[in-house]
C-alpha cells in the first residue's frame, strides 16, 4: 500500500481546448478516488514554467488557473520547481518529514526511465517505489510527444548527475557554519582537523547536517554525503579524489597504505604525501596519530562518545 503518491506532470503541455482540461480533470479525479483514503501524501510534481498554447502562441500558465481544476487541486500538494532535481529533492524532504517510505509514482510512460534515474540518485533502499503509467490520452495529447526511452545512456546519466550536483551546491549550509577544529599537538607538517556537526546540507533529524557517511539503510543519499565532503575538501584544502576513510568493523584491523587493502579496517596509516585519511565517529572516538620523524600519520576509530570526523594529511613539499 502506497503511503505517498506522486503524479508527474513535469512535461505538461496545456492548450486552450476544452477537452484538454477535462481529460486532466478526469485523470486527477481517478487518482484522488483510488488513493486519497489510503495515502498520507498526494503530490503533483510539475515545472514552474508550464507551456500553455493559445492561437499559435505560448504563455506561462499556472496549473491552478486551469478551468475546473481548482477545487480538485486542493486535495493535492503541488511542488513546482524549475528542474527535476529540485522538484524531487523538495518532495523527498516532505516525504521524510512524514517518515514515509512506500511511494507510488504515476508517470507518463516516456518519462519512466528518466524518473527512475533521478530517483536512483536521490533516494536510498529505505524507500520502496512502485511505478504506474499515467493514462492521459486524447487527440493532441496533454504531454509533449516524445519517443519512449528504455535505456539511459552514460552521457544522459552524467547530465542527470550534473543537474543534481549543481542543485545541491546551491543549497545553504544547515545548523551553522562548517567548522574544522585543529590541535596544537599535531606538528605543522601535517594538515589535520576534526569536523563538527554543522555546515552541511543533510536535513535528516537523526543525522548531523554535516553527515559524511552514506548507507543504503539511511535516508541520506550518497549524493548529499558527496556534497558535504566536497565542501569539507574546499575548506580544509585536500583533494577529494585522494580521500580515504576507514571501513568500520569494530575490530583492530589496520590498513597500511601501500599494502593490500583489507575488506574492513578501523585504522589507516600512511607515509604518502598528498593523500587524506579519515575516521568517522558517532558514539566512538576518532583518533589522529602523527609521527614527525618518519613523516607518517594515521587515524583510528575507537570506542566512547563523540560526534566528529578527523582528517590527517602530510603537507605537500614545496
Amino acid at each position: 500500500m502506497a503511503e505517498a503518491v506522486l503524479i508527474d506532470l513535469f512535461g505538461l503541455k496545456l492548450n486552450s481546448q476544452k477537452n484538454c482540461h477535462q481529460t486532466l480533470l478526469k485523470t486527477l479525479n481517478a487518482v484522488q478516488y483510488h488513493h486519497a483514503a489510503k495515502a498520507k501524501f498526494l503530490c503533483i510534481m510539475c515545472c514552474s514554467n508550464i507551456s500553455y498554447e493559445r492561437d499559435g502562441e505560448q504563455d506561462n500558465c499556472e496549473i491552478e488557473t486551469s478551468n475546473g481544476l481548482s477545487a480538485l487541486l486542493e486535495e493535492f500538494e503541488i511542488v513546482s520547481c524549475p528542474s527535476m532535481a529540485a522538484t524531487l529533492y523538495t518532495i523527498k524532504q516532505k516525504i521524510d518529514e512524514k517518515n514515509l517510505s512506500s511511494i507510488k509514482v504515476i508517470v507518463p510512460r516516456h518519462r519512466k526511465t528518466l524518473m527512475k534515474a533521478f530517483i536512483d540518485q536521490l533516494f536510498t533502499d529505505v524507500y520502496n517505489f512502485e511505478f504506474e503509467d499515467l493514462q492521459v490520452t486524447f487527440r493532441g495529447g496533454l504531454f509533449k510527444q516524445s519517443i519512449e526511452i528504455n535505456v539511459i545512456t552514460a552521457q544522459e546519466l552524467r547530465g542527470i548527475q550534473n543537474e543534481i550536483e549543481t542543485f545541491l551546491r546551491s543549497l545553504p549550509a544547515l545548523r551553522g557554519k562548517l567548522t574544522i577544529i585543529t590541535s596544537s599537538l599535531i606538528p605543522d607538517i601535517f594538515i589535520h582537523g576534526f569536523t563538527t556537526r554543522t555546515g552541511g546540507i543533510s536535513y535528516i533529524p537523526t543525522l548531523s547536517s554535516f553527515n559524511l557517511f552514506s548507507s543504503s539503510k539511511r535516508r541520506d543519499p550518497k549524493v548529499v554525503v558527496q556534497e558535504n565532503l566536497r565542501r569539507l575538501a574546499n575548506a580544509a584544502g585536500f583533494n577529494v579524489e585522494k580521500f580515504y576513510r576507514i571501513k568500520t568493523h569494530h575490530s583492530n584491523d589496520v590498513w597500511i597504505m601501500g599494502r593490500k587493502e583489507p575488506d574492513s579496517y578501523d585504522g589507516i596509516t600512511t607515509n604518502q604525501r598528498g593523500v587524506t585519511i579519515a575516521a568517522l565517529g558517532a558514539d566512538c572516538i576518532p583518533i589522529v596519530f602523527a609521527d614527525p620523524v618518519k613523516k607518517a600519520c594515521g587515524v583510528a576509530h575507537a570506542g566512547s562518545k563523540t560526534f566528529s570526523l578527523n582528517i590527517s594529511k602530510i603537507k605537500q613539499s614545496k
